[in-house]
């Protein structure tokens, strides 16, 4: 796996360790099981979540009060999102979830609130967790949910279904948004706080997937679920306001998954054509290859550097919500054209899967679709004009 490129963004030597540390475990431990995992279709990779775990890498980005690694800068953890997904998207992806949890928590949370429920996920036995939106009939129009949470006595009752969960039914913790007044859009989300014990609880069978079959997704269902007033997130109303200040750090970092991807098919493709050999010469030499790679390397540059300013932007504390989807846009696209290139690279061989990179063009294909589509993207950006 090759260097990152950050000689216009010196690194500093916290952050060189856990780029080094997050690059040998991509190596070491993704990259070898990757394979296995995508065969095993709907099973959590429980071994590899608590070998992350022991290292740290699935509370780095955690604020350090409450016993994470610190790093809570999203330049960063964006750094820390390539590396893993270069050994392979969906694992990278699973293993960084917990941060996904955490970012409506710290956004909307009390002080109790993230020492409670942010602590335990910071030791080597941190449970999984899961972020509760998309609905059966509600995706990237999150304000049209239609869970509800109802007022009783000492908290909310939840009725309702989630779909499309990632983690779900494997997390012990979840954030739920939920309708408190069905009669709003928008102004009507409200967020929680749940245990996956909570009784009215439950959850469907694991979704047969195309890719990124690590994280295992499963529908939640609601039947007068209680949830204590202590447990939510926020002032009602205020669910949907903290979902999308989190969305522009989720595209974010979902832009360096991207990269991270786009860049290992890149890699794979330009090793495999200079070892290739056909019409007596290696097929790097044939100028279609060449040129064909020559698009692949421009664009994982692209798709980084518009990440990494999407970073650097909400890093800044300035508005970031058009250079997030920008740089999700960008990243995704480039995810979906470097694995299908690897694929035409490699040929016949590339349609195996005794190789790679057909299950990486499997995998990238999520990253155009979660966390709003790439025609919602446009939508944001188009808007932000």
């Amino acid at each position: 796996m090759s260097e990152l490129p950050t000689e216009l963004v010196p690194l500093s030597p916290e952050q060189r360790d856990i780029v080094g540390l997050t690059r040998a475990f991509a190596r070491d431990e993704i990259r070898p099981r990757a394979r296995e995992v995508d065969e095993a279709d709907t099973r959590t990779p429980w071994d590899l979540w608590r070998k992350a775990a022991e290292v740290g890498i699935t509370g780095f980005m955690l604020p350090a009060e409450y016993g994470g690694g610190g790093f809570t800068d999203v330049f960063t953890q964006a750094l820390v999102q390539e590396e893993l997904c270069a050994g392979d998207l969906g694992i990278g992806n699973l293993l960084c979830s917990n941060g996904f949890f955490a970012d409506p928590v710290l956004e909307l949370g009390t002080e109790e609130q993230k020492r409670i429920w942010l602590t335990p996920l910071t030791g080597p036995d941190t449970p999984m967790t899961a972020l509760a939106t998309t609905e059966p009939g509600a995706g990237s129009d999150a304000a049209s949910i239609t869970t509800t949470a109802s007022r009783t006595a000492g908290g909310y009752l939840l009725n309702g279904q989630k779909a499309w969960i990632s983690n779900a039914g494997e997390a012990d913790r979840y954030v739920v948004f939920a309708k408190t007044d069905p009669a709003q859009r928008a102004r009507g989300v409200t967020a929680f706080l749940l245990r996956k014990d909570t009784p009215g609880v439950a959850f469907g069978a694991p979704m047969r997937k195309m890719g990124q079959r690590a994280i295992v997704c499963r529908e939640i269902f609601f039947h007068d679920a209680f949830v204590p007033e202590e447990n939510r997130l926020g002032a009602e109303g205020q669910g949907f306001h903290g979902l999308m200040r989190t969305f522009d750090i989720s595209r974010t970092i979902l832009g360096a998954a991207a990269t991270g991807i786009a860049r290992a098919a890149y890699e794979y493709a330009r090793d495999y054509a200079a070892t290739r050999q056909q019409f007596g010469k290696p097929v790097i030499e044939h100028q279609a290859v060449a040129f064909r790679l020559a698009d692949m390397r421009t664009r994982v540059e692209q798709a980084r550097l518009m990440t990494w300013r999407a970073a650097k932007r909400l890093d800044a504390g300035l508005d970031a919500t058009s250079e997030a989807a920008m740089a999700k846009l960008t990243a995704s696209e480039t995810a979906a054209y470097c694995t299908w290139a690897a694929v035409q690279t490699l040929g016949g061989w590339g349609y195996s899967r005794e190789y790679p990179v057909e299950q990486w063009m499997r995998d990238a294909k999520l990253e155009e679709i979660e966390e709003g589509t790439s025609d919602i993207m446009r939508l944001v950006i188009a808007r932000g004009m």
